[in-house]
């Protein structure tokens, strides 16, 4: 039987109206947020580079904008489970994750069985810093410079060990470039975070640790930690001091890491933005541009489209450094 058209034209009228208030609620919801505490995965332990960030970012936005952000340290994989749990989570900017190179662009080309990939399954919010790698050995170590190293490696190949993050971090490749570069073979001997493989360099059972400067930067200053070279193009703004792999007679050696927010996939774009515009004008503040060069990090803001690009073309990049390097892991 045929509805009347009056009805039809109710029911019309009836969608057309319950569409124009879903629009008009949509701004609505993203004017009010946060009005509740975010949670920000953290992909690594406590004490490393990645949860220093973090705990430096969740402090400053409640200090700027009175947000509760609460870090939430999910370790493991490289960093990949982090990863998974905020792709899991559900798109309303309640969850955000501090994703780096290692995780995002070094760790879907690694792990053979991953469940998502970082350029579909996230979505980029802002870029926090960037830090190139150290090369460090204990205050007690018989190596005083970078040369040091490479004349023992070459006399006794294999005998000099590093620790690292762990297997097929951007921080292990970054050591693996390095002796192929120089030409000499080193032991890598991967752990679950920055931090136990820092505590184990400063007990002298391994000769070398190759870290993020903000791992290291304390020990450093406490005058434990002996740092050799960092692996990026130019010195390091909080390490002056401290020598450029490059400058050591590798020209163009240049390897270093960036750390970002994202969210997972279909977070709306108008919480995105105003992370973005929060995150972003934290970043321009004095306190929190020396605190994160206190920590050895260069603080660089970008748009969400810039950090998505960013993302993009190191994923593409890293994929044969990755295969070259023999680090997958089924």
């Amino acid at each position: 039987m045929m509805r009347p058209l009056r009805s039809c034209a109710a029911a019309l009228a009836c969608a057309l109206a319950l569409a124009a208030t879903a629009r008009a609620q949509a701004p609505a919801v993203a004017a009010g947020y946060p009005d509740r505490p975010i949670r920000l995965i953290v992909p690594f332990p406590p004490g490393g580079g990645t949860d220093i960030l973090a705990r430096l970012l969740a402090a400053g936005l409640a200090g700027q904008a009175h947000w509760t952000v609460v870090a939430d340290n999910k370790a493991g994989a490289g960093g990949t489970i982090g990863i998974g749990e905020a792709v899991k989570a559900a798109p309303t900017g309640y969850d955000l994750v501090l994703g780096q190179k290692d995780n995002l662009v070094i760790g879907p080309w690694l792990y053979k069985n991953l469940s998502w990939n970082p350029t579909q399954d996230l979505v980029a919010v802002a870029h926090v810093a960037y830090t190139p790698v150290l090369i460090a050995t204990s205050a007690n170590s018989r190596f005083k410079t970078l040369a040091d190293v490479l004349a023992a490696a070459r006399a006794a190949p294999g005998t000099i060990t590093y620790g690292s993050p762990g297997n097929g971090t951007s921080i292990h490749l970054a050591g693996d470039l390095f002796e192929k570069a120089a030409g000499i073979e080193l032991s890598h001997i991967p752990y679950k975070g920055s931090n136990p493989a820092l505590m184990d360099t400063l007990a002298g059972n391994v000769h070398l640790l190759l870290s993020s400067v903000p791992s290291a930067m304390g020990q450093i200053k406490a005058g434990k930690l002996r740092p050799l070279a960092v692996t990026s193009a130019r010195r390091s703004t909080s390490l002056p001091e401290v020598p450029t792999v490059a400058e050591s007679g590798f020209k163009d050696f240049d390897v270093s890491t960036w750390y970002g927010l994202f969210a997972p996939a279909g977070t709306p774009a108008q919480v995105i933005s105003i992370l973005n515009t929060e995150v972003n004008k934290l970043l321009a503040t004095a306190d929190i541009r020396a605190a994160i060069q206190a920590q050895g990090a260069e603080p660089e803001a970008m748009s969400a489209a810039q950090l998505g690009a960013l993302l993009r073309t190191d994923y593409a990049q890293w994929k044969g450094i990755v295969q070259a390097s023999g680090a997958r892991i089924d």
